[in-house]
């Protein structure tokens, strides 16, 4: 059974305004009609009913211009008023502004929606005003610690005395804040460029067990040097109708994060299942997992859980993952345990 839609008054001014004013007219008509039979019987002079008359339409004309103004006040111009007000302190950076409805939920009319519409963008806009505000004051913090690792490093460089060792390993550490560098411009440029649509998705045909492998083995050096045991189950042949580069920053994204957070000797798995139309990823780890909590805001913009590994990545590598799997229609999941592993499945959409 269907819940009962609140009634909504397609007008401000229903037909039962209309009968009133006619009503009302009529019955000025009347009265006026009435005046003239009572002159004529006391056989007032001519000039004095017609004076008489004129006065009493002016009167009648002014006492229905001022209700009807009241009425006009009251149904448009004070709400106006009070929406006008409401996107002035708006424009001025006030996200806090709010309007009131005019009526009771079951009795509201368009205007009554109107409101609830012009609040619901204020309440956009205060949230994306905290986002950007938050956005700029990450990442001052993310470029300003790499650089200040340049600076340092590089400023040590200079010196006569250090060994081949020394210049190697401080040479390496400048290389390293480089890439991470790098690696936050990268992904900043990539998620304004989809926030902002201009980095749609385009689909097409193309073998995602071939890419998933060639993603894996792109790692090959990272699990070799930390000895970690691979795990794979991915079904051959499997086809998918989708955007193959954003969906290859999803991949790589999610098996860096799964060996980074995967101590020496662990295991990673990387599953692709097909059943019908239904195709679903699987990468899966045995790290140090991450409580319910932390598993909230895994996709959240500069969020890291885990801070002892937070001078490996910069917070953005899941919530670019998020963007894509939302841009292409897909799906994400993720399910931890604490001290025992996570693991993330994609669930795609697939035309074919």
């Amino acid at each position: 059974m269907k819940d009962k839609q609140p009634r909504r008054n397609n007008t401000r001014f229903p037909l039962s305004t209309f009968w009133i004013i006619l009503a009302v007219l009529l019955g000025t008509s009347g009265v006026s009609v009435g005046i003239i039979v009572g002159m004529e019987r006391a056989a007032w002079t001519p000039i004095i009913q017609t004076h008489v008359i004129i006065l009493y339409w002016i009167g009648a004309a002014a006492l229905l211009t001022w209700l009807l103004r009241n009425r006009m006040k009251a149904v448009y111009d004070a709400p106006m008023q009070a929406i006008s007000d409401a996107t002035k302190k708006v424009a001025q950076g006030d996200f806090t502004v709010r309007i009131d409805t005019l009526h009771d939920e079951d009795k509201e009319d368009y205007l009554d929606l109107m409101i609830h519409d012009l609040n619901a963008m204020i309440a956009e806009l205060a949230s994306i005003e905290t986002l950007k505000t938050d956005f700029v004051s990450n990442v001052s913090h993310e470029i300003k610690t790499p650089i200040a690792v340049i600076q340092n490093y590089a400023h040590l460089l200079n010196s006569d005395t250090l060994t081949d060792q020394e210049r190697k390993d401080y040479t390496g550490t400048v290389y390293s804040a480089a890439a991470r560098l790098n690696s936050l411009i990268t992904n900043i440029l990539r998620l304004n460029r989809l926030e902002n649509q201009k980095l749609g998705p385009s689909s097409a045909s193309f073998d995602l067990s071939a890419q998933l492998t060639e993603c894996l083995l792109s790692f090959e050096a990272v699990w070799e040097e930390k000895q970690i045991e691979i795990m794979p189950d991915i079904e051959d042949g499997v086809t998918v109708n989708s955007d193959k580069e954003l969906l290859s920053i999803v991949w790589n994204n999610l098996l860096s994060n799964a060996f980074k957070f995967t101590e020496p000797g662990g295991t990673v798995g990387v599953s692709l299942k097909q059943k019908g139309s239904d195709v679903t990823v699987t990468v899966s780890d045995s790290g140090c997992g991450m409580t319910e909590e932390i598993a909230r805001h895994i996709f959240d913009k500069f969020y890291q859980g885990d801070t002892s590994h937070s001078s490996q990545g910069n917070g953005l590598g899941l919530a670019l993952v998020k963007r894509i799997v939302d841009l292409t229609e897909s799906s994400i999941e993720v399910s931890s345990t604490p001290g025992k592993g996570s693991s993330f499945t994609v669930h795609l959409k697939n035309s074919l």
